[in-house]
């Protein structure tokens, strides 16, 4: 859908300028887009390298594992329907680690393989679950710390003090993640889901996989 988007406004862009007779500015506009763009990339390898140099040796150093030690009463209360026990557990407190601490390269497999496991709890599979909503709200609005990217890019543009959106980007983010867990909770009020228990089931290999069940609701009337 994004291509298509990109596609319209390209093909928009050319017919006005051909229309308004003024195609040359297209084109100069389209070059030069272009040339900006492979400088701003250039421009950033060595400050992002730099960043996420530091973030990999605070990461090796167990940060991220303190971090996850301290999430994991609240990450419970996040996720009430996902098992205390369960690997989704740990990959969705690393992934909330790294996010903070604005490791966007390691957050994204981390969450990948959360929403992998949170699909094995999944009792319909064509359907998210509500813990896989809470994660994706979470990961989208995450807090971030240290805004890695943004301080690379206003470094490059030769900002003076390229820092200086550290304070406001940790305010914007969280209002966005408390609005984000508000909506979240909002909805999971408002659809009530049947409640699910995890069992775990021989696999033919001998190996024992989890499988969810749903708890079979109570009959009308209460019988």
């Amino acid at each position: 859908m994004v291509n298509w988007i990109w596609m319209g406004m390209i093909v928009f862009s050319v017919i006005f300028g051909a229309a308004n007779g003024k195609m040359e500015k297209v084109a100069e506009a389209a070059f030069g887009g272009a040339q900006t763009g492979v400088t701003v990339c250039l421009g950033l390898i060595s400050i992002l390298v730099f960043w996420m140099g530091l973030m990999r040796i605070a990461e090796d150093a167990g940060l991220v594992q303190k971090l996850s030690r301290l999430l994991a009463p609240i990450v419970r209360r996040l996720f009430p329907d996902v098992p205390s026990d369960h690997p989704a557990m740990g990959y969705i407190l690393s992934n909330m680690s790294a996010n903070l601490l604005g490791l966007g390269n390691a957050a994204t497999p981390m969450g990948i393989k959360a929403m992998q496991e949170l699909q094995k709890l999944n009792a319909t599979p064509t359907v998210a679950t509500p813990a896989m909503c809470t994660l994706l709200a979470l990961n989208t609005a995450s807090i971030t710390l240290v805004p890695t990217t943004m301080i690379a890019i206003r470094m490059n543009f030769g900002s003076v003090h390229p820092a200086d959106i550290v304070a406001p980007t940790l305010l914007a983010t969280l209002i966005s993640t408390g609005a984000a867990i508000l909506i979240d909770r909002w909805y999971r009020k408002r659809n009530k889901y049947p409640p699910t228990s995890t069992k775990m089931i021989p696999h033919p290999s001998g190996a024992v996989s989890p499988t969810t069940q749903m708890k079979p609701s109570a009959p009308p009337g209460g019988g």
